[in-house]
């Protein structure tokens, strides 16, 4: 390839003799008639294919000690179903919960519980107080966003870095503040950078000091298990380091399946300290007398145990592993050198993210837009959808299949050096 020099030092001529290269380029990506959609992190069919044997199970209706699945009861959820997760996060069984099939789903209830009740270490119900803070990661996931906007609970932004959030950011918000109540990470290939939160990190976020004695951190552990290379990165022991550092109820860890075997019929997981699954079982109880245990045991046939869902996950890897190469092919072949954008090369998750020249991100979505080629809104990572630099967009290649990633992240990719020469050329 040959080495380009950045946008930004061409002349007025060449600049100009750039843009009208990039608008006949971005013409003939229009007249294609492209209706393409990166917009949601979803796995594509044949990913859901890996899994239609559940559709077989269970075999039976009993599980390890007789008792019926078809039956009430067992808040917890199925044992066999809490050990392999005990072994696949690194915690201890009897700190898991087993639900639905949603996860969303019980950091929504655990939240609602806060709101309502309090907590294990709280002086009062979280409604009750004067105002309700969340710290929140950015760039990160927009349903966590929605989720603290639609309770009224107010969001204060730190830098999401390589390593997890910005330690110093974050203890600063939370020492002398008491409504700062809690603070919301996707720790292991984070949505969407792709960052791991680092055990250093970890130990500082567990350990610090802070102003509510009530302090949660939300462990969204979602894509734990989702490596792209053999590179395999371990999540930190939230749940050990903060036991260790004297706040073992500050971390409330969530996973689940959903994009492991069936998205809306998978199985969903919490893990926590004794005194916080106590507490949380304690409301939901008055919800419900029990998960879909039936689909508790067919799951735990279907994988047998950690190691066949670590063997799942590689043949999820084999499906996607393409798709993001093909992302990074298209990008780096359109604009490496250009110097206006940058973008992430992820080891694991679901999502690559872009950073563009500022002021230009609202403008490449629309340019792609009207080319066919659907993306997540501009600023969709940031609370309230606001990017304060309006740069970042996030990428989501796993649901079309490959051919359609090409085309569409290669008329991405022009949209981007399309918007960059129209801001430099104003």
């Amino acid at each position: 390839m040959t080495e380009r020099a950045p946008l930004s030092s061409l002349s007025a001529d060449e600049l100009a003799a750039f843009l009208a290269d990039k608008q006949a380029a971005y013409a003939e990506l229009k007249d294609r008639g492209l209706s393409l959609d990166l917009t949601r992190g979803k796995p594509a069919s044949d990913q859901l294919d890996l899994s239609e044997a559940l559709l077989s199970l269970p075999t039976g209706h009993t599980d390890r000690s007789g008792a019926d699945v078809r039956n009430y009861g067992g808040l917890e959820g199925l044992l066999e179903l809490r050990e392999m997760f005990a072994e696949l996060l690194g915690v201890e069984t009897a700190q898991v919960i087993c639900g639905g099939n949603s996860s969303l789903t019980m950091m929504h209830q655990a939240l609602t519980d806060l709101l309502l009740w309090g907590g294990p270490g709280s002086e009062r119900a979280w409604k009750d107080e004067p105002v309700v803070k969340f710290v929140c990661p950015v760039p990160g996931y927009d349903r966590h966003f929605s989720m603290l906007a639609d309770f009224g609970i107010e969001m204060v932004t730190v830098p999401m870095n390589e390593d997890g959030p910005d330690v110093e950011a974050v203890r600063a918000l939370v020492a002398d503040d008491p409504s700062v109540k809690g603070l919301w990470i996707v720790p292991t290939y984070a949505n969407p950078t792709g960052a791991t939160c680092s055990v250093e990190v970890a130990t500082a976020l567990m350990s610090m000091p802070t102003a509510a004695p009530d302090f949660r951190v939300f462990w969204d552990n979602a894509y734990a298990l989702h490596h792209l290379t053999d590179t395999e990165v371990k999540s930190a022991d939230a749940l050990s380091i903060a036991a260790a550092n004297g706040h073992p109820d500050r971390p409330i860890m969530f996973a689940s399946t959903s994009k492991i075997t069936f998205a809306g019929a998978g199985v969903a997981v919490m893990a926590m300290s004794e005194t916080n699954k106590a507490w949380f079982l304690k409301h939901l109880g008055m919800a419900s007398i029990g998960p879909d245990k039936v689909n508790h045991l067919r799951h735990v046939q279907f994988f047998g145990d950690a190691d066949g869902v670590r063997a799942h996950m590689r043949k999820h890897r084999e499906l996607i592993a393409p798709k993001f190469a093909a992302v990074q092919a298209a990008l780096t072949a359109e604009l490496a050198g250009l110097e206006v954008a940058e973008w992430t090369e992820p080891t694991g998750g679901y999502f690559v993210n872009l950073d563009v020249m500022d002021g230009t991100a609202t403008r490449v979505v629309q340019l792609a837009k009207e080319a066919g080629i659907a993306l997540t809104p501009a600023g969709a990572s940031f609370p309230h959808g606001q990017d304060p630099r309006d740069r970042n967009i996030r990428l989501a290649p796993t649901f079309p299949p490959l051919e359609q990633v090409e085309t569409a992240m290669a008329g991405v990719a022009t949209c981007v050096a399309l918007a960059a020469a129209e801001a430099l050329t104003r």
